[in-house]
């Protein structure tokens, strides 16, 4: 079954085409990675099924049928989540502050936070692992533990589809794969499903059940890893003239880049 499903979508800025009749679909408790090269459209895509940015044209269903444009903005704020490239902090905000922002969609007409919503709150630290940074500012975290809040405002909105864009961003290594755990342990522990915009392209192998593509403002393919992870796809994205073999850890597809071409510095030797 799809959790989401996308058909001829159009999506304009001004005159600018940035979405081209992509129709593609997300299936329900999966982790997808969403790659392509850069201005292709990937955020796009996200922001648009969030209903933070109307199409022109084309269509977003949920799994049980609804078309996402009909359904009442707070009510879609319960099922689908997102996390955007560069969130801003609110100044002053501590951890525990901005993991209730979350429960927004479920405040009640005076803005409190029920007993549900604080437990909601508190079990989305939990599972962020930030249950004991609750009382420190959002501003003196370390970049690794400020995704992690931001991660578990996402958590506390309890939606059935989570939308991640770039994460990993400004990350070092080590975090980036602590949060990507996180994000497969939604899908496997928690029945969630992911969608999240990744460039490094190993590690979208690694962790995603499913690969959609984005190629000039359209879909170019989707599908398993094993499947749609080729060099032919490599080249014709990415421009990238690359071996994929199999990465003896996870025996997901891994990108090797070959060493054919000449550096600027070699050039000039």
């Amino acid at each position: 079954m799809n959790a989401i499903n996308i058909q001829d979508l159009t999506v304009r800025y001004s005159d600018k085409l940035v979405l081209d009749q992509v129709s593609c679909a997300f299936k329900n408790n999966h982790l997808t990675a969403l790659i392509g090269a850069n201005g292709c459209g990937k955020s796009t895509l996200l922001k648009t099924i969030n209903g933070n940015i109307r199409a022109q044209s084309g269509q977003i269903t949920l799994a049980d049928g609804q078309n996402t444009y009909q359904i009442d903005t707070k009510l879609l704020a319960k099922r689908i989540s997102m996390l955007p490239q560069t969130p801003i902090t609110p100044e002053g905000v501590t951890v525990k502050q901005l993991v209730s922002y979350g429960r927004a969609p479920y405040l009640n007409f005076l803005g409190q936070l029920s007993d549900d919503d604080k437990e909601h709150v508190d079990k989305a630290m939990k599972l962020a692992d930030i249950s004991d940074l609750a009382d420190r500012s959002v501003s003196a975290l370390s970049g690794g533990q400020r995704q992690r809040a931001w991660i578990a405002m996402v958590l506390a909105q309890d939606t059935e589809t989570i939308l991640l864009d770039e994460p990993t961003t400004y990350l070092d290594m080590s975090h980036q794969y602590e949060l990507l755990d996180i994000a497969r342990d939604l899908v496997n522990r928690h029945g969630k499903t992911v969608i999240v915009v990744l460039h490094d392209l190993n590690q979208a192998c690694r962790y995603a059940d499913q690969l959609v593509i984005v190629h000039k403002q359209t879909i170019y393919d989707q599908g398993s890893p094993k499947k749609v992870f080729t060099e032919q796809m490599l080249s014709e994205v990415f421009n990238l003239d690359a071996r994929v073999i199999e990465d003896p850890e996870s025996k997901t597809p891994m990108a090797i880049p070959r060493a054919t071409r000449q550096t600027p510095t070699a050039a000039l030797i």
